[in-house]
């Protein structure tokens, strides 16, 4: 897939993903549908796939659950430079995706983040504190569960996809209801889809 991107597009990349790092309560992940929602529905710039491709492997790979905000950035550089083969340009691209990305959703966060702990550290006590603390959870996990929805949907709705919707219902049920680790589930995922049953 090749796009074509100005100065405009980039600037407005980093400005949507320092907004999304405003509203990111409880982690990056949390803004994945609106992520979706801009850089493949709105803007073009990513396949529905590569936008998949780019969540699972960053979900896959050891390290911080924001790995995929820098893939997705990748991804959108690569393909305003041609593509992995297209020389060092495309190179350059998919690093500055990764830069910009990467600094739109962390710059505003940390900041806010850094300021917002001191202050209702020095004020723990006050009761509108907690609280704020006790009525974020409900959001966090309405959130994550809109996540899952929009990658579950990108899979398909028609009946056919059945036992990609009973897999996805068994494993909520599975982190809800046991102590299971996560990795035996994902582990469990990835031998369905080498074996395509899935």
């Amino acid at each position: 897939m090749t796009i074509i991107m100005n100065s405009a597009d980039w600037l407005a990349l980093l400005m949507h993903f320092m907004a999304l790092s405003l509203l990111a309560i409880g982690g990056a992940i949390t803004t994945v549908p609106d992520m979706q929602r801009y850089l493949v529905t709105q803007q073009h710039w990513l396949l529905d796939s590569q936008f998949n491709a780019s969540i699972a492997l960053a979900q896959a790979a050891p390290g911080p659950n924001l790995l995929f905000v820098a893939l997705l950035g990748w991804q959108v550089g690569l393909n305003a430079g041609g593509g992995l083969h297209a020389g060092w340009q495309a190179w350059a691209y998919a690093g500055l995706g990764v830069l910009l990305a990467m600094l739109g959703i962390l710059l505003p966060s940390t900041t806010l983040t850094f300021a917002a702990s001191r202050w209702g550290h020095q004020n723990r006590e006050l009761r509108a504190v907690r609280a704020f603390k006790q009525g974020m959870a409900p959001v966090v996990v309405a959130l994550l569960i809109a996540t899952g929805w929009i990658l579950t949907l990108s899979q398909g709705t028609d009946t056919a996809h059945w036992p990609l919707w009973l897999l996805t219902a068994v494993v909520a049920v599975l982190v809800w209801r046991t102590r299971l680790h996560l990795l035996w589930m994902l582990s469990a995922g990835a031998v369905l889809g080498w074996f395509n049953w899935i």
